[in-house]
């Protein structure tokens, strides 16, 4: 017998399908759980049901386009494994569990391929290898939008955390305050700027205290990015001051050569605060006790 021409194969596979469906859902289901199921994270009525559905789409991809996965008449089963890797990468799936969704199929296909070519090598090489090169481009596929998935996740999740990071506090009528802690990098700065101005504009203060307590060092590309901010601050109205500037930064800042002259800078943000009030014209003064 001689091998099925390349538009023919996978038509085995439509035949097992449209034949055995139910069988196959069966010992598929049965392969992930004895592989990784998680029914912790995802129901099992859920999952058969996504399965069922997948081997739908996946005759009706067979029918359409072939074993080519890169056809067009695919596109519904692309649609729908990266819906279940987007959704399994929040869930909190790992990338094997998740592509463990297609690869577990293989065995109950192959078997099913085999019996109905049985005598036929030319015939089983060529769906065997249709089968084989299909099922890989999906788990691929699965696995590539589950890593981006993933990693668009963790972008968020920085990106809340430098928000958090960056939180403005408004100390009087007229003063903010913006304590950090932590490196600056250019990412960060435009998220400090962003939070500082968006306070200055929304309490309408005139100053703003920069707080850099918890930096632990000041070279030249953090100078450069509290420049940019306090730069940013004055354009929108308001004075800044650098607090927390410590004997050890403060010699560092000299070293470098980084010019500050034109900033006015204390060493704690108590007198930071102290001076943004008699800008105001305000002054604390102690009770009298009589």
């Amino acid at each position: 017998m001689s091998a099925l021409p390349q538009d023919q194969t996978g038509l085995s596979i439509s035949a097992i399908l449209t034949r055995d469906e139910q069988g196959i859902l069966s010992e598929w289901m049965k392969e992930m759980s004895n592989s990784t199921r998680r029914g912790d994270l995802i129901r099992e009525s859920d999952l058969r049901s996504q399965c069922a559905h997948f081997l739908k789409l996946m005759k009706q991809g067979i029918q359409a386009g072939g074993s080519n996965f890169n056809s067009p008449a695919w596109d519904e089963v692309r649609e729908m494994l990266s819906e279940i890797s987007r959704t399994r990468a929040q869930q909190g799936f790992t990338p094997s569990e998740t592509a463990t969704f297609i690869f577990s199929v293989k065995r109950p296909l192959f078997t099913r391929i085999q019996q109905d070519l049985k005598g036929q090598p030319d015939a089983l090489a060529s769906e065997m290898w249709a089968a084989t090169e299909l099922l890989d481009a999906m788990g691929l596929y699965t696995s590539e939008v589950f890593q981006k998935s993933k990693e668009e996740v963790i972008r968020r999740q920085q990106e809340e955390m430098l928000e958090l990071s960056t939180p403005v506090v408004k100390l009087w009528d007229g003063v903010v305050a913006l304590p950090l802690i932590g490196t600056l990098d250019s990412a960060r700065t435009q998220i400090v700027m962003e939070s500082l101005l968006e306070a200055i504009v929304q309490t309408n203060s005139r100053v703003a205290i920069i707080d850099i307590t918890g930096v632990p060092t000041v070279d030249t590309v953090v100078a450069q990015h509290l420049l940019k901010t306090v730069t940013a601050a004055r354009l929108m109205g308001a004075d800044c001051i650098i607090s927390g500037v410590r004997p050890q930064i403060a010699q560092t800042i000299v070293h470098l050569g980084i010019n500050l002259l034109d900033i006015t800078t204390k060493a704690t943000l108590s007198a930071a605060f102290s001076v943004a009030l008699q800008r105001l014209g305000l002054q604390v003064t102690k009770e009298a006790r009589g």
